[in-house]
């Protein structure tokens, strides 16, 4: 019974490893060029607790550039809506079909 287990975690091994190639591929295709980058609005909640950093966010970008939808990945729950909205109006260059971006949106305080 484990040479069976053994030999089918080896038959599977070449697979995994070829779907992993095709995850990095595709995550290598990834980043296009921002065209238009629309600068986010500090919220004022964070210029009074003078709260900074980074919003992560994935974004869903149509062949056209315009931004279908949005996720964040990281980032102050203070920040994230500006981020979101000013991420959800910038303009990738166009390609071919849709892809995911992930861009950082940085908030200094002002």
């Amino acid at each position: 019974m484990r040479i069976r287990v053994a030999l089918l975690a080896l038959a599977f091994m070449p697979l995994s490893s070829f779907m992993a190639a095709q995850n990095t591929s595709a995550a290598a295709r990834a980043g296009r060029k921002v065209m238009i980058r629309t600068a986010p609005t500090y919220p004022e909640l964070a210029k009074r607790m003078h709260v900074q950093g980074t919003v992560k966010i994935e974004a869903t970008v149509r062949p056209n550039g315009t931004v279908k939808s949005t996720r964040v990945i990281g980032g102050s729950p203070v920040l994230v809506g500006a981020a979101i909205d000013a991420v959800s109006r910038w303009k990738f260059e166009a390609a071919q079909t849709e892809s995911l971006e992930i861009v950082q949106v940085n908030f200094d305080d002002q």
